[in-house]
């Protein structure tokens, strides 16, 4: 008979913390009873003691959730990532060793106050998208809504644990589609941050310049949640790199690129097929524009992960035990692994000269798209299936995952719906670098369109709408900047975005300005003044500088007061301004004036 179930929703959790319904030492000893009712689904590698978790539960104490944004929350940690304490395998026994120390993101999770309840299984040193990767006495993984079915890997135990209410979250890793695969097949949201975002350091490497943490979430707002407090800067961690100031905002009416249909690849599943059009027609009830692409230069690129020299750095990272204990590993892992033994500079070199170039036309195509959606895998196999094709099918499995890393863009999954076999499958949003806010923001408003609950529980979905914001700065324009006129291009040209077209509060007047072309209004605060239209424009934090300067006097920026009570950067007027100029107020805003003439 199985447990009940908790929800572990972060701002549940946190509610009931307050409320004293709750406590964390209530929480993972339940979650420790819980999990045994899953034994069978191989979830994990080392589930914590009691004795375990107690350092992490005393230093809770005399904290509130008010304190720490991951007060008492339970995850899981996919077993290449190291708590102190516990051990670490790899999935691989003679590799097991225990570290003193957690990796970073682990440290900075914990400072947040988050608990790890255990180390979860993976496909072997994370090569596989599978999850069946795994030996005895671990096994493979079973997927939580079918336990015939693969789980996806290899982060296997981290989405299966996360999607049967075992824990609030969990991290993976991501080097071709680890955290997005399990995710489609798990109904999760499943976060591959920028390469770099998230510091590597405590991570057994699988390729060293490619890997990523990645995150296992029930909804897009504590995806972002976990992402903010495990964004710890790691002076020591030679991968890191700091996030940009301002970063490129997605507009409100959006474009989306997808394949051209010949580059749509579903092995033959039809329910597949319909679930990815579903998914595209969704986007477009949220503003997007769908705009068909040649996907090829993505797909040449995913070629080159396993076909390539990368390999290389996956012997580079195991060699040691390759050379002394082949017998250690799986055949199938080391029959993958062996072939980094095999390549030259030269072909390390050449391979590098053709990932520039396809780079190159890759980025090329962003001009045409601010986003673009993919399936995450083209369908979801049993693991009878996946024993007759172990290779060819997991290779198919990465077809829309392998070239995100090597490409250096943020990818988020998405659940899009069920098959009529009840399993789950996803999509996945991508973007350049560091748009993994952004990203994560249109999830937030996809997500709920494609599902009602969490992963493999009833519990119900929560999925608030994110702005996205991060890296931006709102700007008010009244006058020559709103769209469509003549300094308007002083805010396409630095990457804004139009985000809002609203009202001041009913307290502005406007004036004609003295001088031009081009003719310019200066809005005026005055109690007894009216509402007036405007335009809110969204601009990357690094372009707002250069825009500032740009304007003549008597124009600045200042705050302005919106309609609703919001208060936002925007332009303002000085008193002196007003020397001969003309007041335009009753003609409705600055449109209405230029319509009059």
């Amino acid at each position: 008979m199985k447990t009940t179930t908790i929800n572990l929703d972060i701002p549940s959790l946190h509610q009931a913390y307050q409320s004293g319904e709750l406590t964390p030492a209530m929480v993972t000893s339940h979650l420790l009873e819980r999990a045994r009712d899953f034994r069978d689904h191989n979830i994990w590698i080392h589930l914590a003691t009691e004795e375990e978790l107690t350092p992490f539960l005393e230093r809770l104490q005399n904290k509130s959730p008010d304190e720490m944004p991951l007060y008492g929350v339970p995850f899981a940690v996919k077993d290449n990532i190291d708590i102190a304490g516990m051990p670490t395998t790899a999935a691989c026994e003679a590799f097991r060793y225990q570290p003193e120390q957690h990796a970073t993101v682990v440290e900075a999770l914990v400072e947040a106050g988050a608990i790890p309840i255990g180390k979860t299984n993976l496909d072997q040193f994370a090569t596989g998208l599978v999850g069946t990767r795994s030996p005895e006495p671990w096994g493979a993984c079973r997927n939580s809504f079918d336990p015939d079915y693969i789980s996806g890997g290899s982060s296997s135990g981290s989405a299966v644990a996360t999607a049967l209410g075992l824990v609030s979250f969990a991290l993976g890793t991501d080097t071709a589609g680890s955290g997005r695969v399990p995710a489609a097949f798990n109904n999760l949201i499943g976060l591959k941050p920028t390469l770099g975002r998230l510091s590597v350091r405590g991570v057994v490497p699988a390729c060293q310049s490619l890997d990523c943490v990645s995150i296992f979430a029930r909804s897009a707002d504590q995806a972002q949640t976990v992402l903010e407090a495990a964004s710890k800067a790691d002076p020591d961690d030679p991968w890191q790199r700091p996030a940009p100031i301002g970063r490129k905002p997605l507009p409100e009416k959006f474009r989306c690129g997808v394949p051209m249909a010949n580059q749509l690849d579903f092995d033959g599943d039809e329910g597949a097929k319909a679930l990815f059009a579903e998914s595209v027609r969704q986007l477009e009830s949220l503003g997007g524009e769908a705009v068909t692409l040649d996907f090829q230069p993505f797909l040449d690129a995913a070629k080159l992960l396993y076909e390539g020299p990368w390999v290389a750095e996956r012997y580079l990272a195991t060699s040691p035990l390759i050379q002394d204990q082949p017998d250690a590993l799986l055949e199938v892992t080391r029959g993958i692994i062996s072939q980094g033994a095999k390549g030259s500079a030269v072909d390390a070199f050449s391979a590098r000269y053709r990932l520039q170039a396809l780079k190159k036309q890759a980025d090329q195509i962003w001009d045409q798209v601010d986003v673009m959606l993919t399936p995450t895998t083209p369908t979801i196999y049993t693991i009878e299936q996946l024993e007759q094709e172990p290779v060819a099918r997991n290779s198919r499995l990465g077809t829309y995952t392998n070239f995100m890393n090597l490409l250096d863009y943020s990818a988020v999954a998405v659940p899009s719906g069920f098959l009529d076999n009840g399993l789950p499958l996803g999509g996945t949003l991508f973007a350049p670098a560091f748009q993994d806010e952004a990203l994560l923001a249109l999830a937030s408003r996809l997500h709920p369109l494609a599902t009602s609950t969490v992963g493999a529980l009833e519990d119900p979905l929560h999925s608030p709408a994110m702005e996205g914001s991060e890296g931006t700065i709102d700007v008010l324009v009244c006058g020559a900047h709103l769209s469509g006129l003549p300094l308007n291009h002083q805010l396409t040209s630095r990457n804004a975005v139009l985000a809002e077209t609203t009202e001041t509060a009913a307290c502005y007047r406007m004036y004609l300005l003295a001088g031009g072309p081009p003719l310019r209004p200066g809005l005026i605060r005055d109690e007894d003044g009216v509402s007036l239209p405007v335009e809110i424009w969204r601009v990357p934090a690094d372009q707002f500088g250069s825009f500032v300067a740009g304007i003549p006097a008597p124009l600045g920026i200042g705050k302005v007061e919106l309609a609703d009570g919001r208060w936002v950067p925007g332009f303002i007027c000085e008193p002196i301004g007003l020397e001969g100029a003309e007041e335009i107020t009753h003609l409705g805003g600055w449109r209405g004036f230029l319509a009059s003439r």
